[in-house]
């Protein structure tokens, strides 16, 4: 025999191959289940939610987030169970969705949220991420740049709907992400700075998502100095839904 070979058909290169094989299909089979502590189990339209699949599904494991609290995962808990707003333009499972009553409130299609904690963001040091530059005293605006507290705001009608009253930060990433508006009727929404652009030379701030009288229909704060994981989410979907369902043209192909 040769050397390294243990029988006159097997070697020590073979086995260390076939080791590996063993070794790599039992990684992916462990990877797939951890893949599975989240969004399982999945649901259908036709038959609900599907088999658990107890082979495939990895057991309950506890999770320690930053702040002291526990998340037990899988758990199989089903958290969103809010009626669906829209009604199938076709029969067939996963029909496209047309939406009822007003559109931009339905929350379906872009107007859809994931519904996170009803908490704020926290830093490492335990702060609200998000905060108005009135509160987070220690940062402010670049002077490079221009200040967009004082300009006009103009929805995608050109109707001038308020004005910039402040702008939100985010502690950790040191950048801007709301711009707060004081609209004309007295009431203070946040813009995410995504759907804004700033005319500088016009001291405009631009939002094309949205006209103008949708401005009063922007969801809220409860607290006027702070922004909720649920709150972001339902502020930047009304206006992603803007992008769609503002308008009835907006629907209509473009030929």
């Amino acid at each position: 025999m040769i050397r390294g070979a243990i029988t006159s058909h097997i070697d020590v290169a073979q086995v260390v191959l076939y080791a590996f094989w063993i070794f790599f299909a039992g990684l992916i089979f462990y990877l797939r289940r951890e893949d599975r502590r989240e969004g399982y189990p999945l649901e259908s339209e036709v038959h609900g939610a599907g088999d658990r699949g107890f082979l495939l599904i990895p057991d309950p494991k506890t999770f320690v987030r930053a702040d002291g609290s526990v998340v037990l995962a899988p758990n199989f808990a089903l958290h969103d169970s809010r009626a669906v707003n829209a009604a199938k333009v076709a029969p067939f499972p996963g029909a496209p969705l047309t939406p009822e009553g007003d559109p931009m409130r339905a929350e379906v299609g872009p107007g859809a949220y994931a519904m996170r904690a009803d908490a704020t963001e926290k830093t490492f040091e335990g702060h609200d991420l998000l905060a108005p530059l009135r509160i987070a005293t220690n940062f402010a605006i670049a002077g490079e740049g221009p200040d967009p507290v004082g300009m006009e705001v103009v929805a995608a009608d050109r109707d001038v709907v308020g004005v910039i009253k402040d702008v939100w930060i985010d502690r950790s990433e040191c950048m801007l992400r709301y711009y707060e508006v004081a609209l004309s009727g007295g009431r203070n929404v946040l813009l995410p700075y995504a759907f804004a652009k700033v005319d500088a030379s016009k001291r405009r701030v631009n939002v094309q998502a949205i006209i103008g009288e949708q401005f009063a229909n922007v969801p809220t704060t409860r607290d006027p100095n702070k922004v909720t994981k649920l709150e972001e989410e339902k502020i930047a979907a009304y206006y992603a839904a803007g992008t769609l369902y503002a308008t009835p043209a907006r629907t209509e192909p473009l030929l």
